[in-house]
């Protein structure tokens, strides 16, 4: 069994958008049942809200849940602010049909992140985390979560295996990450129908062939993208990096933090 990558938008979206894959995949990460009426991709909201034009990769709703799943493949640092928008997007447009302030649907946004983490530039830290949950509950002074709201904006990232993670996430998360490195051979648990039928679904055999140019298209769009971002992620890198050189971090620490390399860093000590 040969998987195209999945970190490409046309072949997730082909498998993703396959009811019985969204259902078990649905019920895995987010725990819940789903009975979709409709899945629907470049989902976009009409008159749109705010001065940001939306579009979700993957979009279901049933009667009483709103399901939005998002795959990104290069991660920068405004990702988790991006994506927070996408998820408020989904809850507040619901205002449009409402005669009061009640939100009628509760909203899942799953965001699958195909790419390392890089250093946040806010707080200078760098996550690793496989899964990272938000959700808008409140909190009273003990730390109580109160389950007013309940809706919950969900990241996966596969590059930083667990060994704590449930078998639930597991599955998926070793899916996406071996159709990316080691898509001639994947270690996937087919025992898990929703996995067995996502293989199948992007398997090399069952590609067509206008299915393939148009994935070739895509890539070569992120490819520019990618080069654009590069020059910016490049100064941000070089900015923190200098931040920290007065801390108690090793150049080699730093070089990791930031994705430089050693020498970069110690060119930087030297002020060249």
């Amino acid at each position: 069994m040969i998987l195209a990558r999945l970190d490409n938008g046309v072949f997730f979206k082909k498998a993703f958008t396959d009811e019985i894959v969204f259902k078990a995949f649905v019920k895995d990460i987010i725990g819940i049942e789903v009975e979709p009426a409709k899945i629907e991709t470049e989902k976009a909201f009409q008159p749109k809200l705010g001065n940001i034009a939306f579009k979700y990769d993957i979009f279901a709703e049933d009667v009483q849940r709103r399901i939005v799943i998002e795959i990104q493949k290069v991660e920068y640092d405004h990702n988790f602010d991006r994506f927070l928008h996408y998820h408020l997007q989904a809850i507040t447009e619901q205002q449009r049909s409402s005669e009061d302030y009640s939100v009628e649907k509760t909203v899942y946004t799953i965001v699958v992140m195909t790419a390392p983490y890089k250093i946040n530039t806010k707080t200078n830290e760098l996550y690793k985390d496989e899964v990272l949950i938000s959700t808008l509950n409140p909190k009273n002074l003990k730390g109580v979560e109160r389950n007013i709201f309940n809706h919950e904006l969900i990241y996966l990232n596969p590059n930083y295996k667990g060994q704590d993670t449930p078998q639930n996430y597991r599955d998926w998360l070793d899916l996406i990450y071996e159709s990316i490195h080691n898509p001639e051979n994947p270690q996937i648990n087919i025992s898990n129908e929703g996995i067995k039928r996502a293989a199948e679904m992007v398997r090399y055999e069952n590609i067509s062939p206008e299915e393939w140019e148009e994935a070739k298209i895509e890539a070569s769009k992120r490819k520019v993208i990618t080069l654009e971002r590069e020059e910016e992620r490049t100064e941000t890198q070089f900015a923190i990096a200098k931040s920290l050189l007065n801390s108690q971090l090793s150049d080699e620490e730093i070089a990791q933090y930031t994705g430089l390399t050693v020498a970069q860093i110690k060119q930087l000590r030297r002020g060249e």
